[in-house]
């Protein structure tokens, strides 16, 4: 079996901005195993906010020992000692998963023992921006969709009500990245669920959530930065109502399967997002879309170009991978 990592730069169609920083291009790391005339690709995008650059996610691929690694189940449960949960763990899965697909001829979704609707619903993201900006953004996009907002500590309900101005009766989810102190939690959280906002993501910073503990929140707070596998699920239980899965912190879509079980054994709300990167990564990502209360699998729409095929419909529709783009 042979391994070739190759970093892809990957132009945004604007500014995209969140509490911690802002940029309008993004790098991904994808990851190509071939056997027996066969390839299986894997995507992932780091982050820096978890120390990965794509050079050193690269390099942690190109150092990985590939002895062992077969296109199978054992052969991704031995990858799940041999690479932490990360970027270049999740390329690796999801190549080794697209690989047994193409190798067998048997869907990675039948694999997994999953259904995939050959249509669903995604969020769409309106960058932090001036309240009016952020509305006029909500109002291109038209009526109907599953917004996502990104906020930071300043104009948090101005912005807000301006966008439910802008399209009366949106379905809003609030992503605050880890920016506020559970004080202005504490201040906002009736008058967004007054505006529509359906959850509100990670409001407080990762190890600061203790601070939940016996928080009645007017809206359903779901984990994003603070869960990344599994076994953070039980610490998580009491703090928040629901998790936020994304391939590139589980590791790929192995631990996330295991992850979206616990959080569904402990009746925890699902979640499922993503970096930004290209419909190949959302394609493995797609697998734990049905029974999901909220799917933000968006990127594709905020790139200047997608890879192709993509999964892309239109704005807020995404269509299942085709076997030629994964699994």
């Amino acid at each position: 079996m042979e391994l070739q990592v190759v970093i892809e730069r990957h132009e945004l169609a604007g500014v995209f901005r969140i509490s911690r920083s802002s940029r309008t291009a993004t790098s991904v790391v994808v990851a190509s195993l071939s056997a027996e005339g066969r390839t299986g690709r894997g995507e992932c995008g780091p982050n820096s906010r978890y120390g990965e650059t794509p050079e050193s996610v690269a390099a942690e691929l190109a150092a990985v020992e590939l002895e062992g690694l077969t296109p199978d189940g054992a052969g991704r449960a031995r990858l799940q000692d041999r690479l932490h949960p990360g970027a270049a763990r999740n390329a690796l899965d999801c190549a080794l998963w697209d690989l047994e697909a193409k190798l067998s001829g048997v869907p990675a979704a039948r694999r997994a023992g999953v259904q995939v609707p050959d249509r669903f619903e995604t969020a769409l993201t309106l960058s932090i921006d001036a309240p009016d900006a952020m509305a006029q953004a909500a109002r291109r996009l038209g009526p109907g969709r599953l917004l996502k907002i990104k906020l930071d500590q300043d104009l948090v309900v101005e912005r807000v009500a301006a966008i439910a101005a802008a399209v009366p009766g949106a379905r809003m989810i609030v992503d605050a990245n880890e920016a506020w102190p559970v004080e202005l939690l504490g201040e906002v959280h009736a008058r967004l669920a007054d505006l529509g906002v359906i959850a509100i993501e990670q409001p407080l910073p990762a190890g600061g959530d203790e601070a939940l503990r016996g928080f009645r929140s007017a809206v359903p707070l779901i984990a994003d930065e603070s869960c990344h596998v599994r076994a953070d699920v039980e610490r998580l239980a009491g703090l928040y109502d629901g998790v936020n899965i994304k391939l590139d912190k589980t590791g790929g879509l192995t631990e996330a399967l295991a992850l979206r079980a616990e959080a569904e054994r402990r009746g925890m709300k699902l979640m499922v997002g993503c970096m930004l990167g290209t419909s190949l990564a959302m394609a493995p990502a797609s697998l734990l879309v049905a029974g999901t209360m909220l799917v933000d699998l968006d990127a594709p729409f905020l790139l200047r170009e997608d890879r192709h095929p993509g999964m892309a419909v239109e704005p807020g529709v995404m269509a299942a991978a085709t076997p030629a783009l994964w699994g």
